[in-house]
């Protein structure tokens, strides 16, 4: 493959020469040089450039799209390669919302490292509509949702069921009540995920299905600081039970009795229906589903034996 068109591509993804450069492991001459000579190629200037940026023309712009199509199909052509040689390695493009991607994604990786050392997983972490994003233009080879998803050019497949449930701090008047109503928890400040998040569309729904409104609500953008605002007292949260099991064997956070939850969702990957799955991708879903299933079972009986 032709070198210049790596190079024009890390120029612009990274808006400058000199840390295009680094990252590649050249000089800054030479890679003047493969973008002068990609421009002299394609016979149109390609970036617009002074010493405070790096900007794509109209024929930049047209040239990067492609770029990245061309080298994506030269990775997966080397995948193909390794596969018929029956040996799972190569670069793997994960990307995952941060329910799963921040608690229990790290997990699955170790567990395919060790069986699996060839192969370099990239992670990606964004709320469930940037993962979905990704994956339609082909930017993943995996991408980890919470909750379900239809698109005509992707396959879809949910491997885990993932329990909502309602979490206060210990010391909250209601903690300690056997059953409790959601219309008792109207007054209290709710601090949920921001919007586009599936944790956030889980509330969502919750709210739809018991035609509830809640009085105040707060807007985070991380769960872990979610927790943490739990657990000063400053509101409740719905959250999903992988991201609790630390605190609640702490017995920093506690789940209220709700009647008729917890709330049920479904986690979800999106893998590009119109390409070849690599022997990375397979032995990664191989991983993440029985990996998944254990898990599940594991963490169900830790959050009984605390209720």
């Amino acid at each position: 493959m032709d070198q210049s068109l790596i190079v024009f591509v890390m120029v612009v993804d990274k808006q400058n020469f000199t840390r295009a450069a680094e990252a590649l492991h050249m000089t800054q001459p030479a890679v003047s040089q493969y973008i002068q000579t990609l421009e002299r190629a394609v016979g149109a200037r390609l970036l617009e450039r002074s010493n405070k940026y790096v900007r794509l023309t109209k024929a930049g712009e047209i040239v990067y799209h492609h770029a990245q199509e061309i080298i994506r199909m030269n990775a997966r052509m080397q995948y193909l390669v390794d596969e018929l040689m029956n040996t799972a390695q190569g670069n793997l493009s994960i990307g995952a919302s941060y329910t799963y991607g921040e608690y229990v994604l790290p997990h699955v990786i170790g567990k395919m490292r060790v069986q699996y050392p060839l192969i370099q997983p990239s992670i990606t972490i964004g709320n469930t509509q940037e993962i979905e994003r990704l994956a339609i233009r082909n930017q993943l080879d995996v991408g980890i949702i919470e909750g379900e998803f239809q698109h005509d050019h992707l396959y879809i497949e949910s491997f885990a069921d993932d329990e909502m449930v309602i979490v206060a701090p210990p010391n909250h008047h209601l903690a300690g009540k056997p059953q409790v109503d959601l219309s008792e928890l109207q007054q209290e400040i709710w601090i949920l995920r921001e919007e586009g998040s599936g944790t956030r569309e889980a509330a969502e729904r919750m709210f739809a299905q018991f035609q509830f409104s809640p009085s105040h609500m707060m807007d985070f953008g991380s769960t872990q600081i979610i927790k943490e605002s739990v657990e000063a007292g400053l509101g409740i949260s719905l959250l999903s039970q992988w991201v609790i099991q630390k605190e609640l064997t702490l017995g920093t956070l506690k789940i209220l009795n709700i009647h008729d939850l917890p709330v049920i969702r479904k986690f979800s990957f999106l893998t590009p229906s119109a390409v070849f799955e690599t022997k990375a991708t397979s032995v990664f879903l191989e991983i993440l589903r029985g990996y998944s299933v254990k898990k599940l079972g594991s963490n169900k009986k830790s959050t009984d034996q605390v209720l």
